[in-house]
């Protein structure tokens, strides 16, 4: 059990049956009436973002979130099929569990699968990984004065904007969080 007193950034809670991460807590303290914690929550399994109220003494039980390395097989119509590297279990997640998070994972690469109390809500790819560019328009010499972008279509089929100086066939580092080109490989 974790008071609301004691609320940091990260902590996963659980309230009136739901799983929620703490993405901010503020301690108030107003001239007159009690003090309170004042929370902004993200719900784990559906994404959603409330603001929530409490008083410091409130008590929740913590929520206990698995994270697992597993490798990414392939994927079959809408079943995306990861393996346990330890046991080599296999476990199939539909695409609603998955959502848009594998757009730039290729396959048998690692990725953390979440659970709470056996049940899969949510896979975390690699913070960055290296993809090869399979098409782009090709760039114009020294039409780099603005720092334009342009489109590029990676191996898993996801589109990066990238600088006009990279081509169809190079390698790019992408951080998979904003989707954003890093650098070339």
């Amino acid at each position: 059990m974790i008071s609301a007193g004691d609320f940091r950034n990260g902590i996963t809670i659980e309230v009136d049956s739901n799983i929620f991460q703490i993405i901010e807590f503020q301690h108030v303290k107003p001239g007159k009436g009690a003090a309170f914690v004042r929370t902004k929550l993200k719900n784990i399994i559906n994404g959603g973002v409330v603001e929530k109220t409490f008083r410091p003494t409130e008590k929740f039980p913590q929520a206990r979130i698995d994270r697992k390395d597993m490798q990414y097989l392939y994927s079959d119509g809408d079943l995306f099929t990861f393996m346990d590297m330890e046991t080599y279990d296999q476990v199939a997640l539909n695409a609603e569990t998955v959502g848009d998070t594998l757009k730039f994972v290729k396959e048998n690469e690692i990725c953390k699968v979440c659970s709470h109390n056996g049940s899969v809500f949510a896979v975390e790819p690699p913070l960055f990984v290296e993809l090869e560019i399979t098409d782009t328009e090709p760039g114009f010499k020294g039409d780099t004065a603005t720092g334009a972008s342009k489109p590029a279509t990676v191996e898993t089929g996801a589109v990066v904007y990238v600088p006009l100086f990279v081509n169809q066939g190079d390698k790019i580092k992408i951080d998979t969080r904003t989707g954003d080109y890093l650098s070339r490989a």
